[in-house]
């Protein structure tokens, strides 16, 4: 009797191994299953434009006199400079918008010859965008008041609030983004999750028409642009 109990208990014993391995195994499987699901992502791009105005104008002006004397030759920079800050008032700037920035003498001798070549170096600084497109359109008016720029002199405009613009651009490429991964998941028969893990790309800032930006031919109508880098989970 007492064996008989013992074969019954070592029966009940394996039968709960058994059933233990059986659905351990299964939890295993299904867990695995789960996590692999989980795993699942796709890895899209988002693109967001947006066309800005500058709001800010820097006009970095250099002009040089050129003579044998210079008490003649530092008269004629003053006369010029003179001119230069009439230019600039005629059209309407404040007299703190432009301002020196620094002045340069070089002399040397030819045959005997002192030749003296004043620099004299000016920048108009504004907010006022149509104005300065307007100093630049007539910029031909310093020529016939004596005034000669030198090569490198010209406008360039910024867009100085990029923070603003910001938060809205992110959203727009995230949403581009998920466009793309819904469309990458409905091709292969999936959905799609949140977020994974997303990178900001960088921000540039550039000629809204594809004009130079090398001061002459730099333009205040300027495309921001940002690409994102998203990955979602698929399901």
């Amino acid at each position: 009797m007492a064996l008989e109990m013992r074969d019954k208990v070592l029966l009940g014993g394996a039968a709960l191994l058994a059933f233990g391995a059986i659905a351990g195994g299964y939890l295993l499987g299904d867990g695995l299953k789960r996590a692999k699901a989980a795993d699942r992502s796709v890895t899209v791009r988002g693109l967001a434009e947006k066309d800005v105005t500058a709001d800010l104008a820097t006009w970095s002006i250099s002009y040089s006199a050129t003579g044998f004397d210079l008490p003649t030759v530092r008269a004629e920079i003053d006369n010029n400079t003179k001119e230069l800050q009439a230019y600039f008032t005629g059209l309407g700037f404040k007299p703190g918008e432009l301002t020196p920035t620094g002045a340069g003498v070089n002399q040397y001798l030819n045959n005997g010859v002192n030749n003296i070549t004043i620099t004299q170096r000016m920048l108009l600084r504004t907010t006022d965008i149509a104005r300065a497109e307007k100093a630049v359109a007539q910029q031909f008016d310093l020529v016939r008041r004596g005034v000669t720029l030198q090569e490198g002199s010209g406008m360039k405009y910024s867009f100085t609030r990029l923070n603003d613009v910001k938060p809205d651009m992110v959203a727009a490429a995230t949403k581009d983004a998920r466009a793309a991964a819904e469309q990458f998941a409905k091709d292969s028969g999936s959905g799609v999750g949140g977020i994974k893990s997303a990178t900001q790309g960088y921000f540039s800032i550039d000629a809204r028409d594809g004009e130079g930006g090398d001061g002459s031919s730099d333009t205040p109508y300027k495309k921001v642009r940002v690409v994102t880098t998203v990955d979602f989970y698929l399901k």
